[in-house]
């Protein structure tokens, strides 16, 4: 099974910092946190194994958030030696939809997206874990409309 560092990495590597398309901590967390959320929803099972927890800014997986936290509101350097062999065609081919999808956004109109979201309504007030049945149930809804 692939990380959220593997995830992280991917739509690292996918950015274009010449054109200005760049990634921050904040936005990040959000891209990952909607690759976990729909391919729980399409495939039935988690995309990767480290938990999404509800903070003041949305939904972050605190591992990723520590190893890019030295980078602020900065973008994060881009990945320039991905290990592709680690994902399938089906996972590449769903991580490119997702990032073509929400990287057009930038991390604050993401931030906002999942504020108006159930799992991190839920979950808020405790900054507490976001169940992986939570996302399920919420993204097999958005899948299904």
């Amino acid at each position: 099974m692939l990380s959220c560092h593997d995830i992280a990495d991917y739509f690292l590597a996918k950015q274009d910092e010449d054109s200005g398309d760049t990634i921050s901590n904040l936005k990040l967390q959000k891209l990952v946190y909607y690759a976990q959320g729909y391919y729980l929803a399409i495939f039935d099972k988690p995309l990767f194994n480290e938990e999404i927890e509800a903070w003041t800014h949305g939904p972050v997986v605190p591992e990723l958030y520590h190893r890019f936290k030295e980078h602020g509101a900065t973008s994060i350097p881009a990945i320039s030696d991905l290990d592709i062999s680690k994902f399938d065609d089906e996972v590449q081919g769903f991580l490119d939809e997702v990032y073509d999808v929400f990287n057009q956004f930038s991390g604050w109109t993401l931030r906002n997206m999942t504020h108006e979201e159930l799992p991190w309504k839920q979950h808020e007030a405790t900054a507490s874990v976001i169940p992986k049945n939570t996302l399920l149930d919420f993204f097999k809804l958005r899948v299904n409309k």
